[in-house]
């Protein structure tokens, strides 16, 4: 175990941070430069939740060192950092909090992981959460448990929605919110990185920055990541039981809102899938897949519509429709700043 006061450890920190455009605001008294895990976090505009954040990480069941990288992605108001200085400075967590001043899904989750790689050089396990989720109380165990007895790659586990609006409890049986699996296993891909495990050797393989930032502001740069890694040959595993519960605020629970998602996704797929066609007959297929994708979800929403709500059954159709918006080069971008409403 090799032990530094931050006090004494600048010089390491700063070498770890060689962005400019990044700056560390908070860290612990003491890092542990020997942990094999590190929880990273991307922060912005959450701060009362994210001290539920912290407190479900401070209140993890392993006996496993690990440490956390906090990144506030709003540079002008900062208001997670004190939040994060807060539990670091008390010694609750062990670790660093830093800015990145360009704003982005993508740019806050890089620094996330790029720091703690470079900050942390024995650790070979990265876990993600974000900054209005809950872990439960065995999650980090049972995610690196599983990684350690699998040898996959790329670990994922289930967010579960839990809402603000306890009116609408069907809602978690929509495609939005329920997790892509039920079940423990080896898994032919994940899909997000709100629960996920990725290993060094995972991030090695590939070039920086690993979330590609064409996906910034539109959302999917973990997709097309874990899609890369599946086209690689790399191995998926799922774990159930490793629960995260997501807060969902009244907002997200509209049918515009929930509309607005599908369209997001469906500009996701079709981003994703014409990035990975190597060739220009396979674009072509893509765009041929996605105009036959559209009259196919009438017909399936008509069939969900004698069984399901409106809004469930509606899905498959603002996915289509979201992916030919794409394809002619409309695409929704809900991670810039002044579309994110706290």
């Amino acid at each position: 175990m090799t032990l530094i006061p931050t006090d004494l450890s600048a010089m390491r920190i700063s070498d770890a941070v060689r962005d400019p455009n990044r700056e560390i605001v908070a860290s612990s008294r003491v890092i542990d430069l020997s942990v094999g895990i590190v929880v990273c976090i991307p922060c912005f505009r959450r701060p009362q939740h994210l001290r539920l954040t912290l407190d479900s990480l401070v209140n993890q069941r392993t006996p496993r060192s690990f440490a956390v990288v906090m990144v506030e992605n709003d540079a002008a108001q900062r208001e997670s950092a004190p939040v994060a200085a807060e539990f670091l400075a008390e010694g609750r967590l062990q670790g660093v909090c830093l800015v990145e001043t360009r704003q982005g899904n993508c740019q806050a989750i890089n620094a996330a992981f790029e720091t703690a790689q470079a900050l942390f050089p024995a650790a070979t396990r990265f876990l993600m959460i974000d900054d209005d989720e809950i872990a439960s109380s065995d999650w980090l165990e049972l995610m690196v448990r599983t990684a350690e007895a699998t040898g996959a790659d790329v670990v994922g586990g289930p967010v579960l929605p839990m809402f603000q609006d306890d009116s609408k409890p069907w809602l978690s049986r929509h495609p939005a919110f329920r997790p892509a699996y039920d079940y423990s296993g080896a898994v032919p891909l994940i899909y997000g990185c709100g629960n996920c495990l990725i290993t060094r050797s995972t991030f090695e393989r590939f070039d920086r920055p690993a979330f590609d930032l064409r996906f910034n502001f539109l959302g999917g740069g973990d997709c097309d990541f874990f899609v890369r890694c599946r086209d690689a040959g790399l191995i998926f595993h799922w774990t159930a039981e490793a629960v995260i519960t997501e807060t969902v605020p009244q907002s997200r629970t509209s049918f515009g809102w929930i509309a607005r998602r599908g369209l997001r996704i469906g500009a996701i797929n079709y981003r994703v899938q014409y990035k990975a066609a190597q060739s220009p007959a396979a674009r072509a297929r893509v765009f041929a897949q996605m105009l036959g994708r559209l009259p196919l979800s009438l017909v399936r929403a008509a069939g969900l519509l004698t069984s399901s709500k409106a809004v469930v059954a509606m899905h498959p159709v603002m996915v289509a429709f979201g992916s030919m918006l794409a394809a002619f080069g409309f695409a929704p971008k809900p991670y810039e700043a002044s579309k994110i409403v706290s």
